[in-house]
């Protein structure tokens, strides 16, 4: 499929399932393909507890949820089936979703996760990957030379700003959580990042989703000046919070790419991540922080739940007042 072939196309289904940054990594996908043509129909697949993620998207037609209900599935294909899809991109393609698309019509094209390439760099440290590109544009080479422009990621909310924090100054967020151990930067370093914050005249935010609430809560015991604004999922509602920050202090985390989508200022701290995975801030305002000293970096392309070499240097040699001091001058330098 090339750009040209796109003229005669009327309808598409773009599928990502999950999870949270990868959804939004697509957003300057569907904004390229929508600037082609304003009358071409785009539907999404993706599960059902991400929808918030794009519900507000001018640029899509409708949302299919995907959920863990079997038989809901069956009656969800047979109404994709209905639509008869001109194109279908899946930019998942795992086994759940080639089992989708497989009982479509109309043309597919499919993501190159480059899975050999991320296999090699974990496990013999053959790194092929040096000039890939970051996910969008992977994800946009689906279709041989469409562009993407030179905007961010899209999350769009309509939702106003915690009373909380309508009223504070100098604001910095924190997002200690992430999905695996390998991609958290150590609650006490939060801890102490956000005490430095303190003392030097800034007010400091806590972010967080469902699975983040244990941690927000250690850090906010020790920092009580801290406002805490982890919540249940509502990714809209932290949205319009994070707009009002500074910058935003994350790990490699779904709410890193968040933070990136708003527009504000992003910190992040790569542990077992490595940049060559494509997964960095994109088309914003970032900072990444890393120890490339270390050759047993990257150990996963996912994330793990200990370090394997039990020392996670990868991490707790990236100090707080290290941190602290590359945030000042990242803040300052416009």
């Amino acid at each position: 499929m090339d750009i040209h072939q796109l003229s005669a196309i009327n309808k598409i289904l773009v599928v990502r399932l999950s999870s949270l940054g990868d959804i939004l990594l697509t957003t300057p996908l569907i904004r390229a393909l929508k600037k082609i043509n304003q009358n071409l129909q785009i539907d999404f697949l993706l599960r059902q507890e991400y929808k918030d993620v794009l519900k507000l998207n001018p640029n899509l037609h409708e949302l299919f949820l995907f959920t863990r209900n079997d038989f809901e599935n069956l009656k969800l294909v047979n109404k994709l089936k209905e639509k008869r899809y001109d194109l279908v991109i899946d930019l998942q393609n795992n086994l759940r979703s080639r089992g989708i698309i497989s009982k479509l019509k109309g043309e597919k094209v499919k993501f190159d996760k480059k899975s050999f390439q991320k296999i090699l760099l974990v496990k013999a440290k053959i790194n092929l990957l040096k000039e890939a590109p970051p996910i969008p544009v992977r994800y946009a080479s689906v279709i041989e030379g469409l562009q993407l422009d030179s905007a961010g990621l899209d999350l769009f909310t309509d939702k106003e700003p915690s009373a909380a924090i309508k009223s504070k100054q100098n604001l910095i967020g924190l997002c200690p959580g992430a999905r695996h151990f390998t991609k958290r930067w150590p609650a006490e370093y939060y801890i102490q990042l956000g005490k430095f914050l303190i003392q030097n005249n800034f007010n400091v935010v806590l972010f967080g989703g469902k699975t983040d609430s244990e941690i927000c809560e250690q850090i906010n015991k020790e920092i009580p000046e801290a406002l805490n604004l982890q919540n249940d999922n509502d990714i809209l509602q932290t949205a319009a919070d994070m707009k009002l920050c500074s910058a935003v202090v994350c790990n490699d985390s779904g709410l890193m790419h968040a933070a990136s989508a708003v527009g504000v200022k992003v910190l992040t701290i790569f542990g077992s991540s490595v940049k060559e995975f494509g997964f960095t801030p994109y088309n914003c305002k970032s900072l990444l922080i890393e120890n490339n000293s270390l050759s047993c970096r990257p150990c996963s392309h996912i994330g793990r739940e200990s370090c394997p070499e039990k020392h996670f240097s990868c991490m707790k040699e990236l100090k707080p007042e290290f941190v602290f001091n590359e945030l000042i001058k990242f803040i300052n330098n416009d």
